[in-house]
């Protein structure tokens, strides 16, 4: 039965270490040396095995299986090793720990070996019993006792590899008072037990701890490939753990040839009923429904409604009659026109040259936001986020070229290092050319070159540039350092060690950063051209702003209109978030790199038109503070992203606490904003580009 399904006795499916011992025959050292180099590669990047070649079993972590970031060392409990090569030391510690990538050392991952020699067996031999090899520990002190017994009672399981196949297995449980007769009455039937357990409960007895002492380790091949590796805890050898007394691990090594492929050995961990339900397609097309509808709505804004605003101040600037009103030939079309609010665009044959609505704030829609350094560093952000985003997903739907991702200890993390590395040049190049765009328009930017070669020119260059650089690693590294600190002071397998963060902080400053200013410099010496007679803008800005009215409906106020466009936001993404946070959450593989592509591109194009339907109401309420609405607009999304994983965490887990409640919501924290900072440039995006279509229309005096 699959232990990842419920049955937390059979840990089963996994993916082992690819590094394995080999032997080597009485040669001059050259040659040893040479083959053994050569060996190696084969097992470590092929998979493949001779007979009598030793393979590793590694063991990895142990831990609660409710908090799944609550991780142990495998040998912080006292188990025991064989006497072989691979033995404690004088000293009582285990070999070195396996040597690990820094995606490895980030996912959790602390493998050592586990004492076990598994010599890769002949074909002739393929039919013989299988190999035991046991070890007993020293007799056990309370403490020790303590340890299995709170494995017992939280239902610790660990994890063990082979070839880099994942198995599973519980330490142990909670059951009545078993006598000898254990293996009699409920042999290796785990129902029987769990029937036993259920009735001493509903009797209020006592419960004791008991650890399972066998396994059975069945790794079947196919020709010089390990194709499958079962784990089998069995019940009938569970032994209750008391102070003093020894106990005997027992692991029985069963080797079975098979015709499986190896190309499709890890499709067992794949869970294809759960990812590719019915309901996953359904929530596909739902969402693509719903960027039709959008696209309908924002299609009926740009060729209905803004086509009647424009029909209405043209008639302003095509000749006027007498007394300054231009007459309208009686039957015509736009005599006949309403616009939005029912009025008119004509009154009696003759047309306003007031200008009303978005057309109203032509000299101050494109002024320089508040706060202009701190928007482009986070709109740079926003864009190094996007190329991120597309470059590892694509890097994983290319898995069929270069090796599936979900297969790979770290691959994911090594993938997010690379591309978080280089799309910083994205990220300048962006909060550079945003800023040199709209500085141009405040105080110092007119006045001229001088001004923004020095003083506070010069300050706020060099104020977007360090925000660029600083502002998404300093709210990453104070979070992972809170947790960091966390996992050191509870001593799980989740903490940083000094060296990878000191790797990971010389890839931030020799990579990263010189390609943030690199990128920065790129775009303040870009050429930002697009306006009439080479200006940046359609529009000119007026030198004083005009004040923003405050009696405007509902539908004109910002703050009104956000929520409901991050709604809509996150009723396009939410099912493929509940497979996303069962990945990280609940021990499964997620592999539908294609679904996530689609949602990824349907999620920016909701982005974008519910920003267009919001900018286009701010603007009519004669708003022209549209850039912080627009970035707002995309990145509420963030928040019903944030108050989902609530839920989530409340009402499908199990987990709790301190540790695992810590972790849950700082990494969720993080998710929520990443995905807040891209929704919300992808938004600004399409506000800018709507803004600009439809003001460079306009004829404006």
């Amino acid at each position: 039965e699959d232990w990842q399904g419920g049955s937390k006795r059979e840990g089963d499916r996994g993916k082992g270490e690819r590094l394995g011992d080999n032997h080597t025959m009485k040669l001059p050292p050259a040659l040893i040396l040479a083959a053994a180099a050569s060996l190696t590669a084969a097992d470590e990047y092929n998979h493949k095995y001779s007979a009598g070649d030793k393979v590793d079993l590694w063991v990895n972590k142990v831990g609660p299986y409710a908090n799944p970031q609550e991780a142990y060392e495998y040998y912080i409990l006292p188990y025991c090793a064989p006497e072989t090569r691979h033995h404690p030391n004088e000293a009582g510690s285990f070999n070195a720990l396996k040597a690990h990538s820094i995606g490895e050392r980030l996912g959790g991952h602390a493998l050592r070996h586990s004492g076990h020699d598994l010599v890769y067996p002949a074909t002739a031999t393929a039919g013989e019993a299988g190999v035991l090899e046991t070890c007993t520990t020293d007799p056990l002190t309370e403490d020790q006792v303590r340890l299995f017994s709170t494995a017992a009672s939280d239902q610790w399981f660990y994890q063990m590899y082979v070839d880099d196949l994942p198995v599973w297995g519980m330490v142990g449980e909670l059951l009545p008072d078993l006598d000898a007769a254990k293996a009699e009455h409920y042999g290796s039937d785990v129902s029987h037990l769990e029937a036993a357990v259920a009735a001493h409960a509903e009797n209020g007895g006592e419960f004791k701890p008991y650890v399972y002492t066998k396994r059975t380790l069945k790794v079947s091949y196919n020709g010089e490939r390990i194709i499958k590796v079962d784990l089998t805890s069995e019940p009938a050898s569970l032994t209750e753990v008391r102070a003093g007394v020894r106990l005997k691990f027992e692991l029985d090594v069963q080797w079975a040839a098979t015709d499986v492929p190896f190309h499709s050995r890890f499709d067992r961990y794949l869970d294809h009923a759960f990812f590719k339900h019915q309901i996953h397609w359904f929530s596909i097309f739902n969402s693509f429904m719903m960027v039709l509808f959008l696209m309908g709505l924002v299609a009926l804004i740009l060729l209905r409604t803004l086509r009647k605003d424009y029909a209405r101040y043209a008639l302003s600037h095509t000749g006027v009659g007498v007394g300054g009103k231009r007459d309208v030939e009686e039957g015509s079309d736009l005599e006949d026109d309403d616009d939005d609010d029912g009025k008119p665009l004509v009154r009696g044959g003759q047309a306003g040259t007031e200008d009303s609505g978005w057309k109203q704030v032509h000299g101050d829609v494109f002024r320089a936001p508040s706060f202009l350094p701190l928007l482009a560093a986070i709109l740079g952000t926003g864009w190094q986020l996007v190329t991120l985003v597309v470059g590892v997903v694509l890097f994983a739907v290319a898995g069929p070229l270069h090796g599936e991702v979900h297969e790979e200890r770290g691959e994911v993390l090594h993938a997010i290092l690379v591309c978080y590395s280089l799309s910083s040049v994205v990220a300048g190049y962006a909060s550079g050319g945003y800023f040199k765009l709209y500085h141009a328009t405040t105080a110092a930017g007119r006045g001229g070159k001088g001004a923004t070669a020095a003083g506070g020119g010069a300050t706020q260059w060099q104020l977007t540039m360090a925000l660029t650089v600083l502002l998404l690693p300093t709210v990453l590294g104070g979070v992972l350092a809170f947790l960091n600190g966390i996992a050191l002071v509870y001593g799980t397998i989740f903490y940083i060690p000094f060296l990878v963060m000191l790797k990971l902080f010389f890839l931030w400053v020799f990579v990263s950063v010189p390609l943030c200013i690199v990128g920065t410099l790129m775009g303040r010496h870009a050429k930002l051209g697009g306006g009439r007679g080479g200006d940046p803008f359609p529009c000119r800005v007026n030198a004083i702003p005009r004040p923003i009215p405050d009696d405007v409906p509902w539908y004109g106020v910002p703050a009104n209109l956000v929520p409901f466009a991050g709604l809509l936001s996150f009723g396009s993404i939410f099912i493929e978030l509940y497979y996303i946070l069962t990945s990280l959450w609940n021990y499964k593989f997620y592999h539908v790199y294609g679904f996530l592509l689609g949602v990824y591109a349907i999620l920016c194009l909701v982005v974008c038109m519910t920003t267009i339907i919001v900018v286009y109401f701010c603007l009519n309420a004669e708003n022209y503070l549209w850039q912080w609405t627009a970035l707002c607009s995309g990145g509420s999304t963030a928040l019903y992203v944030f108050l989902y994983s609530i839920y989530y965490f409340v009402f499908k887990t199990s987990m709790h606490g301190f540790v695992q409640t810590c972790f849950y919501f700082g990494y969720m924290s993080l998710i929520s904003l990443g995905l807040g900072t891209l929704c919300g440039t992808l938004g600004h995006w399409a506000g800018s580009k709507f803004v600009r279509t439809i003001f460079q229309n306009v004829k404006v005096d």
